[in-house]
């Protein structure tokens, strides 16, 4: 490992102690080393417009920065046990191409507000990504929703056959859950989008930094003023952006269970594409639906991250090494959760709907609620409707078809009145 830049002449650090400070640092580190190349980039611009740096200096430092990412990109430079961290792999690089200008990198900044403004970035990026995602999902629902609103199939309440229900009512709710992912994805996005680099480790340094000039480079909307706020933000805004995207994989884990119950031999109502799949490995006889079981999981990795920031966050105001733990989190929470939801549109667009079956599982009590509102209507008090269908509904069904019940289903949503128009002016509006 090269020389500690914290490192006290006669101190000798313990190999021990020195290992479990680090952690895993330079593993995740791999994860963030690209935004934190950018974000040096950024620094060293902000550093010639105040003197620190020369021209040549920046112009070294900006060309050596750009090659350290393409030998990353490429495999040649390996992030691993001889550095410290990611920030000193890159001072190390730079010292060793540039000499004295490579040394100067590291002006006006702390590790704390490098490691900051790198998983920033990270984190703009992957809410983005679950912004876009979620509004693909709700695209391809809202497209099923109209292609099939008139497709009949079993509704549920407390796991037992309630009313005739819809493959377009199915998609619906699907396609306005993720829409609202999406916003609070962009929401969310809009809160983290704030430029930490410049606050040091909270308390600013003696240098009239360029800050401004980094958070339009950096293509932040706005600069976190104050030194102190960043550090307080550091965890704070990392919850908000697991807990949008934990929005997105709660649904994912509710649609999941629906399919999970909907390829089940004893309901036998949707087919999935084969390569969503696997064979059992003692049973020849069976097909099992691995991918949305795991999908399934998916939420408990997103949840456990949450749930360890939230932990690490009951700290004093000022840096604590205690918020090294949260680049850990993020990483296996997004890790977890994207990779699930990037696998869901295809799942979607290619599910099939077996008809018969869900025709076959609609009873004759299924139409007691129509037969009670009609009723209602009629003049009948509801309370003594209800309790006439009630008594029989064994016969409910006689002369009604799925058809009529869905066309009579005329509450704004429901069945025969959908109003996707209005969902799809939402993603419209959240796409523009």
């Amino acid at each position: 490992m090269a020389e500690l830049l914290w490192q006290k002449p006669g101190v000798e650090v313990d190999a021990g102690i020195q290992a479990f400070l680090a952690g895993d640092d330079v593993i995740l580190d791999r994860e963030f080393f690209l935004h934190d190349i950018a974000a040096s980039k950024a620094h060293a611009q902000g550093l010639q417009q105040i003197g620190i740096l020369s021209f040549d200096e920046l112009s070294g430092l900006s060309h050596e920065l750009d090659l350290l990412a393409e030998d990353f990109r490429a495999g040649s430079f390996v992030l691993d046990a001889r550095y410290e961290d990611g920030h000193s792999a890159i001072e190390a690089r730079l010292t060793e191409r540039l000499g004295d200008a490579g040394r100067k990198i590291h002006t006006g900044r702390s590790r704390n507000d490098q490691i900051l403004v790198a998983t920033r970035l990270w984190l703009k990026e992957k809410l983005a990504r679950v912004g876009e995602l979620s509004r693909i999902v709700a695209g391809i629902a809202l497209g099923r929703a109209e292609a099939e609103k008139d497709l009949p199939i079993p509704g549920y309440t407390h796991l037992q056959r309630a009313v005739v229900s819809s493959a377009g009512m199915w998609w619906a709710g699907w396609a306005e859950a993720f829409l609202d992912d999406a916003m609070r994805a962009d929401d969310t996005l809009r809160l983290v989008d704030a430029n930490p680099l410049g606050t040091a480790a909270g308390y600013g340094v003696n240098l009239p930094l360029a800050r401004e000039h980094v958070t339009a480079e950096l293509g932040f909307a706005r600069l976190q003023v104050s030194p102190i706020y960043a550090q307080l933000s550091r965890g704070k805004f990392e919850l908000a952006a697991l807990e949008a995207l934990g929005s997105a994989t709660l649904d994912l884990r509710r649609l999941a269970w629906d399919l999970s119950l909907f390829t089940a031999a004893e309901f036998g109502f949707v087919s999935l594409p084969a390569q969503y799949t696997t064979g059992s490995s003692i049973m020849p006889n069976k097909r099992n639906p691995d991918v949305i079981e795991l999908m399934r999981a998916t939420h408990a990795s997103v949840a456990a991250a949450r749930i360890e920031i939230e932990q690490l966050l009951s700290l004093p105001s000022g840096y604590h090494r205690d918020l090294q733990a949260s680049k850990g989190a993020i990483f296996h929470g997004f890790g977890r959760g994207l990779a699930a939801l990037e696998l869901l549109p295809a799942l979607l667009a290619s599910l099939e709907w077996r008809s018969e079956r869900m025709r076959a599982a609609i009873d004759s009590g299924m139409y007691a609620t129509d037969v009670a509102v009609e009723a209602a209507v009629a003049g009948v008090p509801f309370r003594e409707a209800y309790k006439a269908a009630a008594a029989g509904a064994d016969t409910a069904g006689q002369g009604r078809t799925p058809e009529g019940s869905l066309a009579a289903r005329v509450s704004p949503g429901a069945a025969a009145d959908l109003q996707l128009d209005v969902l799809r002016a939402r993603l419209e509006g959240l796409s523009s």
